[in-house]
């Protein structure tokens, strides 16, 4: 469950949020629609916890999470939050395996060789554990990136941009991994200007956002 009430962010004199309210129910899959620089990402940042919010309210899994204190945010995050970025954000002269497994050198997951592997089959990257980031593939590089993302097992996942660095093969391929996340229950939110997205059944609800604002 997240909701969001009267939430603002601004950059010195730029308001990049300006009243979002949004409710977001347990299961469902949300896109945010709009150009770049609309505000689709730093409402993701902030669902995240990656930054605060100028003002407003926001309760992500009972949690409200605007005034958390860093510390909190990362102990949120890992709970919580599985993130996907647009850029993937892997360390390259890592292996995948090793990649897909540093969020778990902070958790308290008891068998954190199991969750890996889990991670890695879930993504149908277990193929690749042993080789480098930066030897894959734009694909196999999302892969990994969604292995690392749902390796705590989180009720959240977030997606920004996610096929804005793939050829309409890989988009398709990330589009059934996400299937199978709803299938699991899980909580996606999804920010995109990619029409592959349009028209998706396994969409709840699509949100338009433009200069900050949400305008459905």
């Amino acid at each position: 469950m997240i909701k969001i009430k009267n939430l603002y962010k601004s950059y010195d004199n730029f308001e990049a949020l300006k009243d979002i309210n949004l409710y977001i129910k347990k299961g469902e899959t949300i896109v945010l629609k709009g150009v770049s620089g609309s505000g689709k990402s730093t409402l993701l940042s902030i669902i995240a916890s990656f930054s605060k919010p100028s003002s407003g309210d926001i309760i992500v899994n009972n949690i409200p999470i605007a005034k958390l204190p860093d510390i909190h945010s990362c102990k949120y995050r890992n709970e919580n939050i599985g993130f996907i970025f647009q850029s993937f954000n892997l360390i390259e002269d890592l292996s995948v395996k090793d990649n897909i497994y540093a969020p778990l050198v902070v958790s308290s997951i008891e068998n954190k060789d199991e969750a890996l592997i889990k991670a890695m089959k879930k993504a149908n990257i277990s193929h690749k554990k042993d080789e480098l980031v930066k030897n894959l593939s734009g694909g196999e590089k999302q892969r990994c990136a969604i292995a690392r993302a749902i390796v705590l097992n989180p009720s959240i996942i977030i997606a920004d941009e996610p096929t804005a660095s793939l050829d309409r093969k890989n988009s398709l391929d990330f589009i059934d991994v996400i299937k199978e996340f709803k299938k699991d229950g899980k909580t996606i939110i999804i920010s995109t200007h990619d029409t592959i997205f349009d028209e998706q059944d396994y969409v709840n609800r699509y949100i338009n956002i433009q200069d900050g604002k949400i305008i459905n």
